[in-house]
């Protein structure tokens, strides 16, 4: 039998090589006002710039332009609201990386009302229900990891020692479209090309094994870690076809985003999340260096506590796909196929080059404190209740 399940609001997906002509056309379709919301400099740089403003210009659009310089802010978020509310913003295009599009879509989530971020934001803000409605949101991602463009959330930082990284999140947010199109990320930097195929790897492992996933999100998911095996360390190494290497993380990272919207993350999203709001660490680059040894941790807590929890064989079959290219049946695989597992993120993580997090700055003395922030929401579906000290595990494993 397959267990029931539910699948929440999606986007309507533009998927493939050229889709991005269709931006233009997408946002016509809601009015003629545009807030175009891009990262700093790599889109504005690169050779689709001028195209995509043509495009606006040829559909009769006006544009507002909004850059946003590393991961956005409560502040970034309420001042665009104030600044744009006035101008009768029909859509809001993000195109960019993950922080782009997250101040995307908590800005076009705030526009109709106007309140500030902080009145929605989980567990440091008021806590008060969003009910929408949300701007009209077209979402091009410009990097293959975080997946933003299927998310019903909005991830905000503030950091520092009293800082936090937390969602702005509501089924409304979910981008009205995705338009996801691998030319877009021919001018990705190998440093960014690392971290954010490794978040994506991670989102998809973490939402497989996840407490909520189901047959649907377990197929997207086995589909995505595929198309990373095939892509990640292929295009990072600049070896075979670069087209497809990219085309096939493309597909990876808007899996992790379908299979994470549907089933949540881990313990690996839960410490990111700690880490994000004490150090200025890229998201992408925390969740790659902590996936083998979270998988680790894990295993070790599900054999010892939990030996029939499905998710030990939902780890052997994660070990088939990425070592072997299989999607195989317990019987299958060695017994030891879980712990294979880990060893194999380790070498990916050298082979991508990911330093640990001592190298970053942290410490032993900041264990306790990361380890107390990390209790959000994405640790509440780790396939195991993990204890303190198993939590402080993951990080010491990594120092």
């Amino acid at each position: 039998m397959i267990a029931p399940f539910a699948v929440g609001r999606l986007p309507q997906i533009h998927f493939g090589e050229s889709v991005r002509a269709r931006v233009p056309e997408l946002a016509a379709s809601c009015g003629r006002h545009v807030l175009l919301v891009t990262g700093a400099h790599s889109l504005r740089a690169s050779r689709h710039w001028e195209p995509l403003l043509a495009g606006f210009r040829q559909h009769g659009l006006e544009v507002r332009t909004l850059a946003v310089s590393g991961e956005p802010s409560p502040a970034l978020v309420d001042g665009a609201v104030r600044e744009h509310r006035g101008t009768a913003i029909d859509v809001v295009v993000a195109v960019g990386g993950g922080s782009a599009l997250d101040a995307g879509k908590a800005i076009a989530g705030l526009l109709p009302s106007g309140r500030p971020v902080g009145d929605f934001l989980e567990d440091v803000g008021l806590g008060l229900p969003y009910e929408g409605p949300s701007t009209p949101l077209v979402a091009v991602p410009t990097s293959a990891g975080t997946g933003s463009e299927a998310t019903r959330n909005a991830v905000l930082s503030e950091v520092g020692e009293r800082g936090f990284k937390k969602s702005f999140r509501h089924d409304a947010l979910v981008p009205r479209w995705a338009v996801v199109d691998s030319e877009l990320l021919e001018s990705c930097p190998r440093p960014l090309i690392a971290a954010d195929g490794m978040d994506a790897l991670t989102q998809l492992l973490e939402s497989y094994v996840s407490t909520r996933a189901s047959a649907f999100t377990d197929a997207i998911a086995e589909s995505g870690l595929a198309a990373a095996r095939d892509g990640l360390l292929l295009w990072y190494e600049g070896g075979g076809d670069q087209r497809a290497a990219r085309s096939r993380m493309a597909w990876a990272a808007l899996a992790s985003g379908l299979a994470l919207a549907q089933a949540g993350l881990g313990a690996v999203h839960g410490l990111a999340a700690a880490l994000g709001a004490r150090f200025p660490l890229p998201h992408g680059y925390v969740c790659g260096t902590l996936a083998s040894a979270a998988t680790a941790v894990n295993v070790a807590a599900l054999r010892a506590r939990e030996p029939a929890n499905p998710a030990i064989a939902k780890y052997a079959r994660a070990w088939g796909i990425l070592a072997s290219g299989q999607v195989t049946e317990v019987s299958s695989v060695p017994e030891d196929a879980p712990e294979r597992l880990v060893g194999l993120l380790e070498e990916w993580c050298r082979r991508l080059e990911l330093p640990r997090l001592g190298a970053r700055g942290v410490g032993e003395e900041q264990v306790p404190a990361l380890v107390a922030s990390s209790r959000g929401s994405s640790m509440k579906t780790n396939p195991i209740a993990l204890t303190d000290d198993e939590v402080g595990e993951v990080l010491r494993r990594r120092l």
